[in-house]
């Protein structure tokens, strides 16, 4: 039931209206690891923009084994790119801190990197941050908070992982790219093996509701349960001054 090419056609249309209403002339500025969602996102913004205005940030943390498909990518779109190895900020960072950073600290400390890596090339360069997160990651909390959950608009957002790739293959992406085995980038384990359950379980519960695995259901509505905080605003106390 998915409209892949009415789905497209509507995201690069609201792509151009948040640029016209927030940056007429700016440069959409996003992190490339090689990925589908960063391949997707990268190529919905050169439809919406051209080639010229999307800039493409490779930022591998010391040796990346897969950096060939981040490569592959900007070439096959044809966009300016920067390759900013991010080891030194994490090494130092790690160095400066006066006691052992906790594993979910080392692990997610990268991302965070590489985002104000991001915002540091996009304020360079004229630029608005393309947030690349899909719908079944955020359900389930599968990202970095100021990680590569930052961003200053999402198109895919709204999307499941399958509803991307379809995407993916409609805008005529490397088959390589858009089915690549997704890996956080960051513990070196698939995401599939960090979730306990596949996309396509996920992506079905989310979209029809249904799910066979009694055991798979529960931890899905756990991680979403305690990770609906990513997807709020922060909370704010709210003062009233007095009259």
């Amino acid at each position: 039931m998915f409209n892949a090419e009415q789905v497209k056609n509507d995201c690069v249309a609201w792509i151009r209206r948040f640029f016209e209403e927030n940056g007429p002339g700016c440069n959409a500025v996003l992190g490339i690891s090689g990925g589908k969602d960063s391949s997707v996102a990268a190529a919905l913004c050169v439809e919406a923009l051209g080639k010229d205005r999307v800039i493409g940030v490779l930022m591998p943390c010391g040796v990346q084994a897969d950096i060939d498909c981040a490569e592959q990518l900007v070439q096959h779109l044809g966009i300016r790119s920067y390759v900013i190895n991010i080891k030194a900020a994490v090494d130092g960072l790690t160095d400066a801190v006066p006691f052992p950073l906790s594993t979910q600290s080392t692990t997610n400390l990268p991302a965070r990197i590489r985002m104000a890596t991001v915002y540091a090339v996009s304020q360079s360069h004229n630029g608005r941050v393309v947030n690349t997160c899909n719908l079944s990651e955020d359900w389930v909390g599968y990202s970095t908070r100021y990680g590569d959950a930052a961003g200053d608009f999402s198109p895919m957002s709204k999307l499941t992982v399958s509803e991307v790739k379809a995407i993916g293959r409609l805008l005529g992406l490397p088959t390589n790219l858009v089915d690549k085995v997704p890996i956080d980038g960051l513990s070196g384990k698939t995401d599939e093996d960090n979730l306990g359950f596949t996309y396509a379980e996920l992506d079905r519960y989310i979209r029809e509701g249904v799910i066979e695995n009694a055991e798979h259901k529960a931890r899905i509505d756990r991680l979403h349960r305690i990770n609906q905080f990513k997807l709020e605003l922060m909370p704010a106390f709210e003062y009233q001054p007095e009259a």
